[in-house]
C-alpha cells in the first residue's frame, strides 16, 4: 500500500495532497514547484484541463510559486489560447495534437529539475512584439507528473484544487502504524540485552539491524554497497494494520467536519452528480450547481462505498488467481530445472555412446593402417633381399672376368671365353626392366571421408521438442514504443509470453492512408520497423502476423497512426548540386557558382496542400533566384523551370515570371530584396501551385492541372542566401485571398 500513498512528484508520503482534475494526486509543496506562469505574451496553446470552467484573463498565480518555477517548466494554458488567440500558431507547431504524435495524448516533452516531465516552451509567433518585464497578467498552469495533462489555474490558484483529506487521513494513520511498528521490531544482530530497536531492514540480507549494528556488520561499501536498506516492516498488530489505529475515527466521531472551499462557514450536505463533488446548500441557491443533479450526501457515500466494495471483490478475485499463477509459475521453476537436468543426463549419456561408437571405428581404422604399413615393409624387405643376392653374385662375376682378362695365355682364354660370356649374358638378363624400380609406394592409398561425419555432428541437434509445432500466437503491439515523425511511422511488437511455438518471421501490413486494401511493407525478423515517404496528414491502418514452416500467424490487433498534418523539412545535401553550400543545419542555402544551381528539399509530396517560406538573408548584384517544385530528376546545372521536371517562379529586384519547359508567361511587377520572403503554396487538391512575395499573390496560380510527386525546389548563385522555414500552416493572409478553382 506505500506506493498508493507516496507522491510522484517528489516520491515521499502525501503531504496536504490535493486531487487534481485529471483524478490524480499531489502534494501542495510538490504542486507549488512545478506551477508554471506563463506571460500573456507567450500564451499560445489550448489549455487541455480547466479545474472550474476558463481562468480570467487576469488569473493569479499560483501560491508559492516563485520565479524558478516559471524558468524551468511548461507553456500557458489560458483562456485565450483557448478562444483561438493562438490557435494558428499552435497548429503551426503540431507540438500537442493527437494526431500529430500518431498515438496517444500526450509528446515526449522536456524535464524540469526535479525530473516530473512537463510540456515544451512554445516561441512566440512570428511578429509577436515580446512583453515587458513585469508588464501584462500571468496565468498558472500545472502538469499532472502522471498523466501529464496540463490544468489551469483560476484566481484562487493551488487552493481552488480540493484537498484530498481521506488520502491525508489514510497517510496519518500509516505514519502512525509504522512508526509504531519501528519502534517494535528489534535488531537481529544485537548484544545487548534487550537488543536495541531496528533502524533498518536490508531486503537482500533479510535482516534487521540498529544504526550501531548497520555502522559494524553492513557497512555501505564493497559488497553491502549494492544492498537495498528500507525501513523496519510493519507487523499485523501494529497500529494502521487494520481499524483506526489512532490517527482517526469514524465519520463524524469527533473529527471536524469539511466546509465548502466555496463558502467557509457551510458544511457539505449535497453531492452535483454533474460536476461528482460534495457541494453545501448554498451552492446550490446561488451557485453554479443550482441547475445540475444533486443528491443527498450520505446516499451518495453509501452508493460509492457499495460501488467500491464490489469492484474490490473483482480486484481480490484477481489477486487470488495472482497468488495461485504465482504458485504455479514456481512450480514451473522447479519442474524446469528437473527436466533440464534429466535432458542434460540424457544428452550426456547420447553425447557419449557417440563418443564411444567413434572410438571402436577408430580402432578397427588403426588396425587396417597397420596391416598396410606390415604389408609393405614385408614387400620392400623381400625386394632388398633379392636386389642384395642378385648384387653379390653380379658383383662376384664382374673381378672373376676381370681377373680372366689380366692373363697372358690366348689357349688358355679362348677355352673359357664362350661359357664366361654367355654367364655375363645371362646375368645382365636377370636385371629386366623393372627390376631396379621398388614394388610398392611409400604413399598409403588410405582416404578417410570425414566430411559427411562432420557435417552430421556439425547439424547434430533436437529434431522435436514435447509439443506439437504449430502456427505462431498473435504478436502483441507495444503502444508505447509506435509512433509517427513527419510523414513516417515506427511500429514495434512483440511475441507473448510462455509462446513455445517457434517463430521465423514477421510479415507488416499498411494501408493505403485512405482506407483502403492492406499491403506488405516489411517481411523478416526484426520486431521494429520504420515505414518511410508516406502521405502528409493522413490516418494510416497497420497490423502485423507472425510465420514459421507450419503457416501463418493470426493477426495482431489494427493500431491507427496518424502522420503530421505539416510537413517539416530541410536542403537535401544528397541530391544538391556540388556548387550549392548549405549550411544551419542545411537550413540555410547559397552557391560557390556565379551560374545558376539547383537544390531540392527532403519532403516529397504526392497529395494534400502544403506552404513553405524562403527568407532572402543576401541579394547582391540583382540575381534571378527561382523558386517552386521539381521531380527527383530536375537537372540541377541551371535555372530552375527550364527543363520539363520543374515549376518555379524566378524574380529580380523589380519583377516575377513563372517558368516551365524554359516558357516565360505571367510577368508580375514587384521583386525581391534583402530581407524578403517568398512563400509557396502546393495545392495537390486542387493540382494548383501560387506564390507569395512578403505575403502578395504573384498574379493567378502560377501553374494548374499538375499531378505527380513534387519536391520543393530552388535555383541560385553566389549573389544570393535563402533561409528555409517550414512546418507552417497556411498564413491567414494566404487563406483569405480568393483562388480560382480548377
Amino acid at each position: 500500500m506505500e506506493e498508493e500513498l507516496k507522491c510522484p512528484v517528489c516520491g515521499s508520503l502525501f503531504r496536504e495532497p490535493i486531487i487534481l482534475p485529471c483524478s490524480h494526486n499531489v502534494c501542495l509543496p510538490c504542486a507549488r514547484t512545478i506551477a508554471v506562469q506563463t506571460p500573456e505574451s507567450e500564451q499560445h496553446l489550448p489549455p487541455l484541463l480547466h479545474p472550474r470552467g476558463p481562468a480570467p484573463p487576469a488569473a493569479a498565480a499560483a501560491p508559492g510559486a516563485g520565479p524558478g518555477a516559471a524558468a524551468g517548466s511548461a507553456a500557458c494554458l489560458d483562456s485565450e489560447c483557448a478562444a483561438g488567440g493562438g490557435g494558428d500558431h499552435a497548429d503551426k507547431l503540431s507540438l500537442h495534437s493527437e494526431t500529430d504524435s500518431g498515438y496517444g495524448s500526450y509528446t515526449p516533452s522536456l524535464k524540469s529539475p526535479n525530473g516530473v516531465r512537463v510540456l515544451p516552451l512554445v516561441p512566440a509567433p512570428p511578429g509577436a512584439a515580446a512583453a515587458p518585464r513585469g508588464a501584462g497578467p500571468a496565468s498558472s498552469s500545472l502538469t499532472c507528473p502522471q498523466c501529464h495533462r496540463s490544468a489551469s489555474l483560476d484566481q484562487r490558484g493551488l487552493r481552488g484544487f480540493q484537498r484530498n483529506r481521506l488520502l491525508e487521513a489514510i497517510v496519518q494513520r500509516y505514519q502512525q502504524g509504522r512508526a509504531a511498528a519501528a519502534a517494535a521490531a528489534k535488531c537481529q544482530l544485537c548484544d545487548r540485552s534487550p537488543p536495541e530497536p531496528a533502524a533498518v531492514l536490508c531486503e537482500q540480507c533479510e535482516v534487521l539491524y540498529c544504526s550501531a549494528c548497520q555502522l559494524r556488520c553492513h557497512p555501505a561499501r564493497g559488497p553491502f554497497a549494492k544492498h537495498r536498506l528500507a525501513p523496519p516492516p510493519a507487523h499485523p498488530g501494529a497500529p494502521g494494520g487494520g481499524g483506526d489505529g489512532g490517527g482517526g475515527k469514524g465519520a463524524g466521531g469527533g473529527r471536524k467536519l469539511p466546509t465548502c472551499a466555496e463558502h467557509d462557514l457551510e458544511n457539505y450536505s449535497m453531492y452535483c452528480v454533474s460536476c461528482r463533488s460534495p457541494v453545501c446548500y448554498q451552492c446550490l441557491e446561488e451557485g453554479k450547481h443550482s441547475k445540475h443533479d444533486v443528491k443527498a450526501l450520505g446516499a451518495m457515500w453509501k452508493q460509492h462505498k457499495a460501488q467500491l466494495s464490489q469492484a474490490l471483490n473483482g480486484v481480490s478475485d484477481k489477486a487470488k488467481e495472482a497468488k495461485e499463477f504465482l504458485v504455479q509459475l514456481k512450480n514451473l521453476l522447479q519442474q524446469i530445472q528437473e527436466n533440464g537436468l534429466d535432458y542434460e543426463a540424457c544428452l550426456v549419456a547420447q553425447c557419449d555412446a557417440l563418443v564411444d561408437a567413434l572410438t571402436r571405428q577408430k580402432a578397427k581404422l588403426l588396425t587396417k593402417v597397420t596391416k598396410e604399413r606390415e604389408h609393405k615393409l614385408k614387400v620392400v624387405w623381400d625386394q632388398i633381399n633379392h636386389c642384395t643376392l642378385k648384387l653379390r653374385q653380379s658383383t662376384g662375376l664382374m673381378e672373376y672376368c676381370l681377373e680372366v682378362i689380366k692373363e697372358n695365355d690366348p689357349s688358355g682364354f679362348l677355352q673359357i671365353s664362350d661359357a664366361l660370356i654367355k654367364r655375363v649374358q645371362v646375368s645382365q638378363e636377370q636385371w629386366v626392366k623393372g627390376a631396379l624400380e621398388p614394388k610398392v609406394s611409400a604413399e598409403f592409398d588410405l582416404t578417410l571421408d570425414s566430411e559427411p561425419l562432420l557435417q552430421s555432428i556439425h547439424q547434430l541437434d533436437f529434431i522435436q521438442m514435447k509439443f506439437p509445432v504449430s502456427v505462431p500466437p498473435v504478436p502483441l503491439l507495444q503502444l508505447e514504443k509506435c509512433c509517427t515523425r513527419n510523414n513516417s511511422v515506427t511500429l514495434a511488437w512483440r511475441m507473448p509470453p510462455l509462446s513455445h511455438n517457434p517463430v521465423e518471421g514477421y510479415i507488416l501490413e499498411l494501408d493505403d492512408g485512405d482506407g483502403g486494401q492492406f499491403r506488405e511493407v516489411y517481411v523478416g525478423k526484426e520486431t521494429l520497423c520504420t515505414i518511410d515517404g508516406l502521405h502528409f496528414n493522413s490516418t494510416y491502418n497497420a497490423r502485423v502476423k507472425a510465420f514459421n514452416s507450419s503457416g501463418v500467424g493470426p493477426y495482431s490487433k489494427t493500431v491507427i497512426l496518424q502522420t503530421s498534418d505539416v510537413a517539416w523539412f530541410t536542403f537535401d545535401p544528397s541530391s544538391a548540386h556540388r556548387d550549392i553550400v548549405l549550411s544551419n543545419d542545411n537550413q540555410t542555402a547559397t552557391c560557390n557558382s556565379y551560374d545558376d544551381r539547383v537544390v531540392l528539399g527532403t519532403a516529397a509530396f504526392s497529395k494534400g496542400v502544403h506552404y513553405w517560406e524562403l527568407h532572402v538573408d543576401r541579394y547582391d548584384n540583382h540575381p534571378d533566384p527561382a523558386f517552386g517544385i521539381a521531380r527527383i530528376n530536375v537537372v540541377k546545372d541551371m535555372m530552375l523551370g527550364k527543363d520539363d521536371k520543374a515549376w518555379a517562379m524566378y524574380v529580380d529586384n523589380n519583377r516575377s515570371w513563372f517558368m516551365h519547359c524554359n516558357s516565360h508567361t505571367n510577368r508580375t511587377e514587384g521583386g525581391v530584396s534583402k530581407g524578403a520572403t517568398v512563400g509557396v503554396l502546393l495545392d495537390l487538391n486542387k493540382h494548383n501551385l501560387t506564390f507569395y512575395i512578403n505575403g502578395q499573390q504573384q498574379g493567378p496560380p502560377a501553374f494548374e492541372n499538375i499531378e505527380g510527386v513534387f519536391m520543393p525546389a530552388l535555383s541560385l548563385n553566389r549573389n544570393v542566401q535563402v533561409t528555409l522555414h517550414t512546418g507552417l500552416e497556411v498564413p491567414q493572409c494566404v487563406k483569405q485571398t480568393k483562388l480560382p478553382n480548377n
